[in-house]
């Protein structure tokens, strides 16, 4: 006897000819090639009170087979997925990270669906979702019009193994500039781990940016330092000294030779967008934007996180 399974729409439709010409369920079952149990469960199920009607039958079955998924995941769940959602964790990086702590899994297209029906709801879960958007700028000629810094180090003479991943300590550096061109967050990005140091300088100069950059990296390990053209880097000498680090440039608007930076800097701007005041910005926000972004899993890093990596701290589950 062949099993119950579960029957296409095309078989609903077909279930509602034959039944118009009065096919009994044995002959309804021949037809469609499946068990007569088959046909009995549908007809009782989906069934509603002007009869059996192939397009609300179909309804009927989806409704029940979203229901059994959603039971299936339970309500602590949930409050697991929202909580980590609260820490700007995406959904892909939610369900990913599951899998790899070996918890019940819940996809990541499930979790946009149940995000998405908080928004219907008047919830706010939405607003944790990031927007990425392709930023491009226009350059006349692409020549760099900011002058030239004195003996700069091209990206071209920097070790063939930074671009390998396979070591700690190779950063890259870049600004992120607040409104009116006058505060400044230093951003730095490690290349294996992803880690994040950021600071903020009362001015966008050469002077306060080489004291913050010396400050976030002298705890750490520092070989190679990766920058963009800016003035802000001019004492690039200074650093490399006081770290023992080397100090590479990147080629002028040749944003993807920094992409991780360039990346944490969308990221950074999740919390402090464009044209947003940087003054009143806090040590204690920055850290608290650092924390989110180092102990969020990364899909680059196997779904581990950069304090994880760089420092090679065990998992951490997510329920503790």
């Amino acid at each position: 006897m062949k099993g119950y399974k579960q029957l296409t729409r095309e078989q609903r439709y077909q279930i509602y000819a034959l039944k118009k010409e009065r096919h009994n369920q044995l002959e309804l079952a021949r037809n469609l090639g499946v068990d007569k149990s088959t046909i009995s469960r549908e007809l009782k199920r989906n069934q509603g009170r002007r009869g059996y009607r192939p397009k609300q039958a179909d309804e009927l079955a989806r409704e029940r087979k979203q229901q059994r998924v959603t039971a299936r995941i339970t309500a602590a769940q949930w409050q697991q997925v929202e909580k980590l959602l609260a820490q700007d964790w995406s959904p892909e990086q939610i369900a990913d990270r599951l899998t790899l702590e070996r918890q019940p899994t819940i996809s990541h297209e499930r979790i946009y669906q149940y995000v998405y029906a908080d928004k219907q709801q008047g919830g706010t879960l939405y607003r944790h979702l990031r927007c990425q958007k392709v930023r491009r700028k226009r350059y006349a000629g692409g020549r760099d019009r900011r002058g030239q810094i004195p003996a700069r180090r091209s990206i071209e003479e920097r070790p063939r193994v930074v671009a390998l991943r396979t070591r700690l300590g190779d950063w890259e550096a870049d600004t992120i500039v607040g409104r009116n061109h006058r505060e400044a967050l230093l951003s730095l990005a490690e290349r294996k781990s992803k880690l994040v140091r950021l600071a903020k300088v009362s001015h966008n100069t050469a002077e306060l940016v080489a004291e913050a950059l010396t400050t976030q990296l002298a705890p750490l390990t520092a070989k190679t330092i990766t920058s963009d053209n800016g003035r802000e880097f001019a004492h690039h000498q200074q650093i490399a000294r006081s770290l023992a680090a080397d100090f590479f440039f990147a080629h002028p608007y040749a944003s993807w030779e920094r992409g991780l930076n360039e990346n944490t800097n969308g990221l950074v701007r999740q919390y402090f967008p464009k044209k947003s005041d940087f003054a009143p910005i806090t040590n204690a926000q920055l850290d608290h934007v650092m924390q989110r972004l180092n102990n969020r899993p990364r899909k680059t890093l196997s779904y581990k996180t950069p304090n994880e990596v760089y420092f090679k701290q065990p998992l951490v589950a997510l329920t503790t």
